[in-house]
């Protein structure tokens, strides 16, 4: 018997130091992939970095998260972010002994074992650190040798190079790191990933503030994001978080009394899913994307992964205040749009009749209706037929969406009823925008209309006519008559051009000043100014006073329909004059760090002299004409904003009221918004309905109202700083109203011939 026990002993040891060595070769034929059997393994960087693609955060000047960019919704917290709650939850659940392994929890292994021995699952054998292996460098799908094609063979391998990651992670962080990466690289449905996205989607909180009840629904997402989604699977989830919850009462983390009043309490969910279409500033994210998409290529970054820290000059606060304004105005505007049409057709020819041919033509320029002339002849029956084919949609309406069915047809005819917007407003002396909305709504209307969009402006176009007069050494007190000014265009049909009042066309023979007629928008005499000064030098000050868009020197130009310009460029241009003259080039970004916190980056003002500080100066005395002259467009401001305030403005509305302007001014901010149909064909069949004072003053109004009361901005009402030069010019024009325009001693025949 002692022989016996004596050999059994030794074969025992022997074959315990044989199974050793195997092991041991094994493991070391994994790790150096062993010709090419088993797959690689992630390289020392690559463990020394093991952080999955995080996101690049867009931040407000105020400090608030703007949007992100991401392929991955991911930002990642440190575990002094994480609750105590949460990291309990999560242990007694996915791995209870995470504190006492080195990566290997030996008795989770035989446990494993035994239940595959016994055909009874007792539970996995993966720690937390060897989940945290597979999340990370994809261990079952990435890097298979040819040994993967045998099935079981494969499952084994991986196992196996889950071990050695795990031993080399333990190796390298802390357990406090292993499990804050470990929760920052799980993804827990509904476009979240990691604990700090999942903790706002679902509950609106920060890691930090987690209790038990919303961490055991969250680590309940963990192995089964869809099965255990409390929003689409309200009861499978809280049968799951009752079962994580008793593991708490089981490990003494909660008491029967605490057990028994969790599980029967609701799921408390605020849940609310982040992505390129919720959020402030929808349209400025989406066009800036595409500058820092370039500068990070450019500068070898990847601004999906990467995790960059963009750091723009929007301000939250007036960033909703300014999208208050548009959609408060905006919604109301639809109503009386859709109601003065009386079931007409928004789509007018210029005789006031519906365009026919509108439908027809438009649909051809749609992506749907390309890809089926792509697939059939451009002849087809079928291309009629499939846009006609009535389909379920979700179609954006100012109530909310309405989930309805609607051919292609239809949609294009619903939604060309709806008339758009631009609003940007910035800081004239930085350069800082504070607020974008480039539309009424980002998910349903991509196109942007501040910077991307291009229309005519119509009279807002005026201020650089009279700003190339007075720097020619005109005054706001020039004298003119209001009375039919003629251009001559020989070789043209028809060869003679005179522009009419917005007055049913009439001219009142009135004398007034220069002053006057910008306030009241006489378009004769702004023709006439335009004349003397000649279209080729307003287009020289517009160019000076940052307009980038390609301008005709022609006679229309004088009333803004001798090209097309965007908000952002009329904003940047008339910041110029409250800036003393000097063009800041609207800027958006002020700096941009790495994930670290380390600056690659920051970003200054661009500024050149564009006009004298005396020109600037009296340009702004023109401009505050709209609010302070009788009959000036701009007086139904209303006492609120003019009482104890300056503010310089311009209306402007183009040709059947097809587009609506207003720039307003101030001494810290200058803002602009533009209204109208996606078309130049959509528009009010009235022009009084239409005008510029009806359809964009309210927002730019509404903005003001809001910016005024929120003293946390420090932005207040205010006169515009007085010059630090000595005013030669005359601004009392009660002098001048009798006097001939030759009294100035201004050689109008040095300055244009007026015949063209």
């Amino acid at each position: 018997m002692a022989k016996f026990t004596r050999r059994f002993i030794i074969v025992l040891w022997t074959t315990l130091i044989l199974g050793l060595i195997i092991s041991f070769g094994t493991f070391y034929s994994v790790s150096i992939d062993a010709f090419g059997l088993f797959g690689g393994l992630p390289s020392l960087k690559s463990l020394e970095r093991p952080d999955p693609d995080l996101s690049s955060e867009l931040i407000s000047a105020d400090g608030e998260l703007l949007g992100k960019y991401y392929r991955s919704n991911r930002t990642p917290v440190s575990y002094h972010e994480l609750s105590p709650e949460l990291i309990q939850t999560l242990m007694v659940t996915e791995d209870v002994r995470f504190t006492q392994h080195s990566g290997i929890d030996l008795l989770g292994l035989a446990r494993a074992l035994s239940g595959v021995l016994t055909f009874e699952f007792k539970g996995g054998g993966s720690t937390l650190t060897m989940q945290l292996a597979e999340n990370l460098y994809k261990t079952i799908t990435e890097n298979r040798g040819s040994l993967y094609k045998y099935r079981k063979i494969g499952q084994v391998i991986t196992k196996i190079k889950e071990y050695i990651i795990s031993v080399q992670l333990e190796a390298s962080y802390t357990k406090e790191e292993i499990l804050a990466m470990y929760l920052n690289t799980i993804e827990y449905g509904n476009n979240s990933y990691g604990i700090q996205v999942a903790a706002k989607t679902y509950f609106n909180k920060l890691p930090s503030e987690l209790n038990y009840k919303e961490s055991a629904i969250l680590v309940a997402l963990i192995n089964a994001p869809t099965r255990y989604n409390p929003v689409r699977n309200p009861e499978v989830a809280t049968a799951k978080r009752t079962e994580i919850l008793y593991n708490l009462y089981k490990y003494d983390k909660i008491s029967k009394e605490e057990y028994d009043t969790l599980k029967v309490s609701d799921l408390g969910l605020e849940f609310k899913v982040s992505d390129h279409n919720t959020g402030p500033a929808q349209y400025f994210r989406s066009v800036i994307g595409n500058y820092l998409r370039y500068w990070a290529e450019e500068h070898g970054y990847d601004l999906y992964a990467d995790g960059l820290k963009i750091y723009t000059t929007i301000d939250s606060r007036m960033q909703q205040y300014a999208e208050n304004a548009v959609e408060k105005h905006m919604k109301y505007l639809h109503k009386l749009f859709i109601d003065h049409l009386k079931g007409d057709a928004p789509w007018i020819d210029h005789d006031g009749n519906e365009m026919m041919d509108f439908v027809e033509n438009a649909i051809k320029g749609t992506p749907y209706y390309k890809s089926l002339a792509k697939k059939y002849s451009k002849d087809s029956d079928s291309i009629e037929y499939y846009l006609n084919q009535p389909k379920k949609m979700t179609v954006f309406s100012w109530n909310g969406e309405i989930d309805t069915t609607m051919s292609m047809i239809d949609s294009l005819k619903y939604y060309k009823h709806f008339l758009q917007t631009g609003f940007m407003a910035m800081d004239p002396k930085s350069g800082h925008i504070k607020a974008w909305v480039g539309g009424i709504n980002h998910e349903h209307f991509k196109y942007d209309h501040v910077k991307q969009g291009h229309r005519q402006p119509g009279s807002t176009f005026k201020p650089f006519v009279y700003a190339t007069a007075i720097e020619a050494g005109y005054s706001p007190c020039f004298p003119v008559a209001d009375q039919a000014v003629t251009w001559y265009l020989p070789g043209q049909d028809p060869p003679t051009w005179t522009p009419q009042n917005n007055d049913n066309g009439k001219f009142s023979g009135e004398k007034m000043t220069i002053r006057q007629a910008m306030a009241r928008s006489i378009n004769s005499i702004t023709a006439y100014i335009m004349q003397k000064v000649t279209p080729l030098k307003v287009v020289e000050t517009a160019k000076r006073l940052g307009i980038t868009s390609p301008l005709d020197a022609v006679p229309t130009l004088c009333l803004g329909a001798g090209g097309e310009v965007s908000v952002y460029e009329m904003v940047g241009a008339y910041s110029t004059f409250v800036n003393k003259g000097i063009y800041t080039k609207p800027q958006f970004i002020t700096r941009i760090e790495d994930q670290n916190g380390v600056v690659l980056k920051d970003f200054y003002p661009e500024r050149k002299e564009a006009l004298s500080e005396k020109t600037a100066y009296l340009m702004l005395h023109m401009l505050k004409g709209a609010t302070e002259e009788e009959h000036g467009t701009a007086r139904g401001l209303g006492w609120e904003l003019l009482n104890e305030n300056e503010i310089g403005a311009k209306t402007g509305t183009t040709q059947r009221a097809s587009d609506g302007w207003f720039m307003g001014v101030t001494k810290d901010l200058v803002a602009g918004a533009w209204v109208g149909g996606d078309d130049r064909s959509i528009h009010f069949k009235y022009w009084a309905l239409g005008q510029g004072a009806r359809t964009a003053m309210p927002i730019w109004q509404n903005f003001m109202l809001d910016v005024y009361n929120d003293p946390s901005l420090g932005i207040e009402k205010g006169s515009f700083p007085d010059p630090t030069f000595e005013l030669d010019v005359e601004l009392d024009c009660n002098k001048h109203l009798n006097q001939e325009s030759d009294s100035l001693n201004i050689e109008l025949d040095d300055i244009g011939s007026g015949v063209f």
